[in-house]
C-alpha cells in the first residue's frame, strides 16, 4: 500500500471481525436467487439431481482447495462447510473466510455448469450469499447439523407432496392448501395413497442430502529395499447418510475426530433458535456510507499462470471493469465503485437497507457475483487463452462516517493506484532490459517519484504521463444519466434513465463530482 496523507481511513475504520478460539469456524452458503435460477434453467421439480451433483461438485473443489475444511453438508440450495478446530485460516476474520469460500464456490458453479448441464446455456447469474456460524462446543455443532438435516427431510417431503399434486392437475396454490397443517404421517400416506410413492424408497441424495467429508487412508508413497513405506493420506468423498449428527456416523470417521472432535451424545431435542442464536452477525452501522472492497485471491500466481502482460494486461482489466458493471446492475443500492489491477471498492448508498445493512449477506452477494460474471466473461475477454482455474476473490465491508472521509477513501485508492503503478512500470522495464527482480527491486529502492518519472524517460523513452490512463487512473464505474433519454422525457413527466458507464477520472479532484451531479445525487446528499 502506498503511504499518503489519506491511509488513515484504513488505520481509523476498518474493523476486525476476527472469530475468536475455542469457536467452531461454519461457513453456510445459500442460493439466494434459486426460485427464479430454477425457473428459468427448467430445472426438475421437486429435485434436479443433476443440480444437486453440481452442487456436490462444488463442494468437493472447496475441500480439496482448502485443508482447513473437514467436512461439509448441503442439500437443495444450500451448503455448510465446517473447519477444523485448530484453523487460523485468513486469521480466523469473518468476512475474509466466508467471501473467499462464496467466491470460490461461485466461480467453480459457473465452470463446472458444462459438463453437468451439457445442453443448458447458462442464462442468468447465480448469486450466492454466507454467513459465519460460531459454534462455541462441539455440542452446538452437532445440533446445528442435525438441524440442517432435519430441515432437509421436511423440505423435501413437502416438495415432493407440492410438485406431484401439481404433476397431477392442482394448482400450487391448491396444493399449499391441501399441505397446510399435515404432519409426517400425512404426508407419507398422501405419497403411498394417491401417487404409489414409497417416501423411503426415494434418492437418499433428496431425502437425507449429501456429505462431503475428508478421510484417512494409507497409501504407499515410496518403496525402500523393495519395502513399501506407507503414510497417511487424506480423501474427499462423498457419502448420503440417514443421520450425520449421530455418534455412529461422525466416531467412525477418525479424521473428524482427530480434527474437529468427537460426539458423545445423541441428539433428540433439535431447537433451531438456540443454533441461530450461534449466527456471527454484523449489522452495519446506520446512516454511513458502506465500501466493500474486494481483492483477488492469489492473482499474482494467477496472472503468472495465465501469462498476463506486465506491468499492465488492458484486457485482464476490462475483464474487472465488466464485472463491476454487471454488479451495479444487479444492486441498485450500489452507486459508485472504482476499480484498479485485482480489486475494486462498492460504495452503497448513505440510507441503504440492502440485506438489512447485514454484512455477511452484503459483502458475500458482491463477490458471488463478481466471481459469477469473471468466469462466464472470460472467454469474451480472452478468446484464445483457456481459464486454466477458478479465479476467487475475498472482501470486507467498512463504514464511513461523512461524505469526506468517503472521499479520502476513494482518493487514498487512487493515490495508491498511481504509486504502484509507476513502480510496476519501472519495475518490469528494468526486468525485460535484462535485470534481475531482485536488481531490479534494490535499484528502485527508496526512489522518489521524480525519480522514476525520470529513469522511465531516459533510459526506456517513456513519457509516463502518455501511458493509458486506465493503468495510471484505475476505473471509475457509475450511472450516468442518459441524455437522450432527459431530452425525450422533458416536459411529459417521463423518468429519466441512467446506465452503467466506465471512466478512468481524475476522483482526487472535486471537480469530478462536481461534473457528475448525478452520482452525488445517487448518494442521497
Amino acid at each position: 500500500m502506498a503511504n499518503s496523507k489519506y491511509e488513515y481511513v484504513k488505520v481509523d475504520y476498518e474493523v476486525n471481525d476476527e472469530v475468536m478460539f475455542p469457536n467452531l469456524i461454519v461457513v453456510r452458503i445459500h442460493f439466494c436467487n434459486f426460485t427464479t435460477f430454477s425457473q428459468v434453467h427448467e430445472f426438475e421439480q421437486p429435485n434436479d439431481e443433476k443440480a444437486l451433483n453440481l452442487m456436490n461438485a462444488c463442494a468437493i473443489a472447496v475441500l480439496k482447495e482448502y485443508p482447513d475444511i473437514v467436512f461439509s453438508y448441503g442439500f437443495g440450495d444450500e451448503y455448510s462447510f465446517v473447519f477444523s478446530k485448530e484453523t487460523n485460516f485468513y486469521q480466523r476474520r469473518a468476512s475474509k473466510i466466508l467471501s473467499l469460500i462464496v467466491s470460490f464456490f461461485t466461480s467453480n458453479f459457473v465452470t463446472n455448469w458444462k459438463y453437468c448441464f451439457p445442453q443448458k446455456e447458462l442464462k442468468s447469474l447465480p448469486l450466492f450469499q454466507s454467513r459465519i456460524i460460531c459454534c462455541a462446543t462441539i455440542e452446538v455443532l452437532q445440533a446445528y447439523l442435525a438441524w440442517r438435516q432435519r430441515e432437509c427431510h421436511t423440505r423435501n417431503q413437502h416438495n415432493t407432496c407440492l410438485w406431484n399434486l401439481v404433476k397431477s392437475g392442482k394448482t400450487e396454490l391448491e396444493a399449499q392448501e391441501i399441505l397446510k397443517g399435515t404432519l409426517k404421517q400425512d404426508k407419507n400416506e398422501l405419497l403411498f395413497q394417491q401417487f404409489k410413492i414409497n417416501y423411503k424408497l426415494i434418492n437418499k441424495m433428496f431425502r437425507q442430502g449429501s456429505c462431503v467429508l475428508k478421510t484417512e487412508n494409507e497409501a504407499t508413497v515410496k518403496y525402500i529395499n523393495d519395502t513399501p513405506v506407507k503414510r497417511l493420506r487424506k480423501n474427499v468423498i462423498v457419502d448420503h447418510s440417514e443421520n450425520i449428527a449421530s455418534r455412529k456416523f461422525w466416531n467412525e470417521h477418525s479424521c473428524l475426530v482427530k480434527e474437529i472432535g468427537s460426539f458423545t451424545v445423541e441428539i433428540n431435542n433439535i431447537k433451531p433458535e438456540f443454533v441461530k442464536s450461534f449466527t456471527f452477525e454484523n449489522k452495519l452501522m446506520p446512516s454511513t456510507w458502506i465500501v466493500v472492497r474486494i481483492d483477488g485471491c492469489h492473482f499474482h500466481r494467477f496472472s503468472e499462470i495465465h501469462e498476463f502482460e506486465k506491468p499492465n494486461d488492458e484486457q485482464a482489466l476490462n475483464l474487472m471493469n465488466s464485472c463491476a458493471v454487471a454488479v451495479l446492475k444487479e444492486l441498485n443500492d450500489i452507486v459508485f465503485s472504482y476499480g484498479v489491477s485485482d480489486e475494486y471498492s462498492f460504495v452503497l448508498k448513505e440510507d441503504s437497507q440492502l440485506y438489512q445493512r447485514r454484512a455477511s449477506y452484503i459483502v458475500s452477494a458482491i463477490v458471488s457475483l463478481f466471481s459469477a460474471v469473471y468466469v462466464m466473461q472470460w472467454i469474451h475477454f480472452f478468446p484464445n487463452k483457456e481459464l486454466k482455474y477458478t479465479p476467487c476473490f475475498d472482501g470486507r465491508a467498512v463504514c464511513y462516517p461523512s461524505y469526506k472521509i468517503l472521499q479520502d477513501y476513494l482518493a487514498w485508492r487512487q493515490v495508491d493506484c498511481h504509486v504502484n503503478n509507476q513502480y510496476n512500470t519501472c519495475f518490469w522495464e528494468l526486468v525485460k532490459s535484462g535485470r534481475t527482480k531482485r536488481e531490479a527491486q534494490k535499484y528502485l529502492k527508496g526512489t522518489q517519484t521524480n525519480e522514476k518519472y525520470d529513469l522511465l524517460a531516459q533510459q526506456f523513452h517513456i513519457d509516463y504521463n502518455r501511458l493509458p490512463i486506465m493503468f495510471r487512473r484505475g476505473s471509475s464505474v457509475f450511472r450516468e444519466q442518459d441524455k437522450d433519454t432527459a431530452i425525450t422525457n422533458e416536459g411529459v413527466g417521463g423518468e429519466t434513465q441512467s446506465r452503467v458507464v466506465i471512466k478512468h477520472c481524475n476522483i482526487i479532484d472535486c471537480s469530478f463530482w462536481e461534473a457528475n451531479p448525478s452520482i452525488l445525487n445517487n448518494m442521497s446528499l
